[in-house]
């Protein structure tokens, strides 16, 4: 379980590809601190750590998780945002993340906010996923809140630190983001469901 708040970026050292798993070896100051089969967030999906190797860890990504995120179109050099899973102990300062993408969305437009930035995503329908205004979203792991909810299209406001904190400082139009919908709204639709 996560927060979507984002602990550091990490730097793709090395993609090695075997069969449908893609092994990613990532640098980051954080990973002395990692266990072996711990769980850590890559952009937002819950991997486990199977390799430590001082400042860098390797975790492995299958083909269900290539087809549903972003993680197959990293390239060495890259950057993916960080979080290590939150202890029972801690404040909920996000909201709900599970490390599940649900799927990904397409950046289609960013503008500047006078100070902060106003970034535009369209998903698509086959999953039936929803936003509402002013719910949670979490978006390459960083938690949000949506506005402009529309039909497979929402909008989030970033502030500075964000903006500089994580990969939205690098995100572009065009650009596949990994998308998590709130649990909680996601079980709501599922019962509205069973019972029509």
């Amino acid at each position: 379980m996560f927060t979507g708040i984002i602990e550091e970026l990490g730097t793709i050292e090395k993609l090695k590809k075997e069969g449908g798993n893609l092994h990613l070896t990532i640098s980051s100051t954080i990973a002395s601190e990692l266990k072996v089969d711990q769980s850590l967030a890559h952009n937002g999906v819950c991997l486990t750590v199977v390799n430590i190797d001082d400042n860098k860890y390797t975790v492995t990504a299958i083909q269900e998780t290539l087809d549903k995120s972003n993680l197959g179109m990293l390239n060495k050099g890259g950057k993916v945002n960080l979080e290590r899973a939150m202890k029972l102990s801690d404040r909920l300062d996000g909201h709900i993340v599970q490390g599940h993408v649900d799927q990904t969305g397409t950046c289609t437009f960013v503008s500047e906010e006078n100070g902060s930035w106003l970034f535009t995503f369209e998903y698509g329908t086959n999953a039936d996923n929803i936003t509402i205004e002013k719910g949670s979203i979490t978006i390459n792991g960083v938690s949000l809140t949506v506005v402009n909810s529309k039909p497979n299209q929402f909008s989030v406001a970033i502030i500075p630190y964000t903006y500089e904190h994580t990969t939205f400082g690098t995100l572009k139009v065009g650009d596949t983001v990994n998308l998590e919908f709130d649990v909680i709204g996601k079980y709501v639709k599922r019962l509205n469901e069973l019972r029509n």
